[in-house]
């Protein structure tokens, strides 16, 4: 029998970005641009390189552009190719992966739990990962944070593995945040998740971080999930759910060099466009000079 792995992944792309509006009313937060590619771009590239071949979008209306940006443009390719602009069609290879893209649709907005649930037939026995569509997460390291979830959910015989970061102690109120078992290593066991605790109340400064590795038991879990705020299913009340059964949920925290960013809100996303534009290896340079005249 071969060793488990994760080849699955989905990705909850159904929200309305209601924070992000105006830009946001005809275009789909995950398809927002952060430097040279929209949000979702580097969430599927993060989850490839991962090993992750098969993944579920879980959409929502007016989202088809983000099914339109993975699809093949044979006609584009040849015409770019045709004008000699060989440098874009290598930027345009990302659609030629051997990727496998699946797309569902969350009609009403009914909470995380309830998009994650709908990968049930997608997922079925199989191990598989929950990358939400507008958070990146940056790795400078060799292996990246999902690597290191995937490996440690298979080692330690999980039913789920949760990604967090370490956020200042007075900013936690504004997190779902884990209560670690018996210290904090590079991963760690969790006894509870409290989404968005009272000022002073966290029980640590570990913020959930956007990304899960789930064992196939999440959707009985999702099953018992009573409507929450809002009347919706929340994914953080079925995790709670696996701990009350006694099943094992572990974490792996981002390391130094590893950076999230959500692009939720018009602030976070600022910094993430800065960020990613200033790296950029062709006009990353001239956009600091201009910065430096404009600061000095």
């Amino acid at each position: 029998m071969s060793a488990p792995t994760v080849r699955k992944a989905v990705i909850p792309v159904a929200g309305l970005g209601t924070r992000l509006l105006p830009v946001t009313k005809s275009q789909p937060k995950e398809m927002l641009p952060v430097g040279r590619k929209p949000a979702v771009q580097y969430i599927v590239e993060e989850l490839e390189q991962a090993g992750i071949r098969d993944i579920l979008l879980v959409t929502g209306r007016k989202k088809t552009s983000i099914e339109d940006h993975f699809d093949r443009d044979p006609d584009l390719i040849q015409r770019l190719g045709a004008s000699g602009n060989q440098d874009l069609v290598e930027m345009l290879n990302f659609a030629e992966a051997d990727t496998a893209f699946y797309y569902t649709r969350q009609s009403t907005q009914a909470g995380n739990g309830d998009a994650v649930r709908l990968g049930r037939r997608f997922a079925g026995d199989d191990l598989f990962v929950v990358a939400f569509g507008d958070s990146i997460i940056r790795s400078a390291g060799r292996q990246s944070v999902l690597d290191r979830m995937i490996d440690v959910h298979i080692r330690r015989q999980a039913s789920c593995t949760i990604a967090v970061e370490e956020v200042p102690a007075d900013e936690a109120y504004k997190y779902g945040v884990v209560r670690p078992i018996d210290g904090v290593g590079a991963d760690f066991e969790i006894s509870d998740l409290v989404e968005k605790p009272a000022r002073g109340s966290a029980p640590s400064n570990l913020a959930i971080a956007a990304r899960y590795v789930f064992g196939p038991e999440v959707f009985e879990a999702l099953d018992l999930t009573m409507p929450g705020k809002g009347g919706e299913i929340w994914l953080a009340d079925a995790i709670r759910i696996l701990l009350k059964q006694g099943k094992r949920v572990c974490c792996v925290k981002l390391q130094e060099g590893e950076q999230r960013y959500d692009i939720g809100n018009f602030e976070s996303y600022y910094r993430a466009f800065v960020d990613f534009a200033l790296a950029d290896e062709r006009y990353g340079y001239l956009l600091r000079q201009y910065l430096m005249r404009k600061l000095g």
